[in-house]
């Protein structure tokens, strides 16, 4: 028994560890800049993941296209990312942030399609009731005609 619990402690002593956190970078990316091109590079994730295809034969490289945007290079963004992921409650927050954004975007596309449906059920709807009044003027002109005929062919009779 004392054979196996000094194995045990000698396997603990061992066994444990110090973790190392990445240190801060000289170029750091700010945390509302980290917000937005996290939630732009999902963006363009679920981009890839729909229409791969298109892209593909487009050769758009979004993610060359967001460092640019954003004036970073992908080592920066990289150890940026290290950096705040070592912090579990920066990242937190800054995935929380990500998830609001989109959850925003997400909403305004909806609403931005319940509007588009309006207007074209609203410009169908015209269009029927432009075709039933047409339909409406016709009929009312060729009673009209058929008056107008009847009375002069009485009038020739007398």
């Amino acid at each position: 028994m004392k054979y196996f619990c000094s194995i045990a402690v000698v396997l603990i002593l061992f066994s444990c560890q110090h973790v190392e956190r990445p240190e801060k970078p000289e170029n750091l990316i700010s945390q509302e800049t980290m917000v937005s091109l996290l939630t732009e590079v999902y963006l363009g994730n679920a981009a890839r993941s729909i229409d791969n295809k298109h892209i593909r034969e487009q050769g758009i490289k979004l993610d060359s296209f967001l460092f640019a945007k954003y004036n970073v290079d992908s080592l920066q963004f990289a150890k940026s990312n290290a950096y705040y992921t070592a912090d579990l409650d920066t990242y937190n927050d800054i995935i929380s942030k990500v998830q609001q954004r989109l959850q925003v975007l997400k909403k305004n596309e909806n609403e931005r399609k319940l509007e588009e449906n309006a207007e074209r059920k609203a410009t169908q709807d015209s269009l029927v009731e432009k075709q039933y009044l047409e339909a409406e003027i016709d009929t009312a002109q060729a009673r009209s005609k058929s008056l107008i005929e009847s009375v002069t062919s009485e009038q020739e009779e007398n």
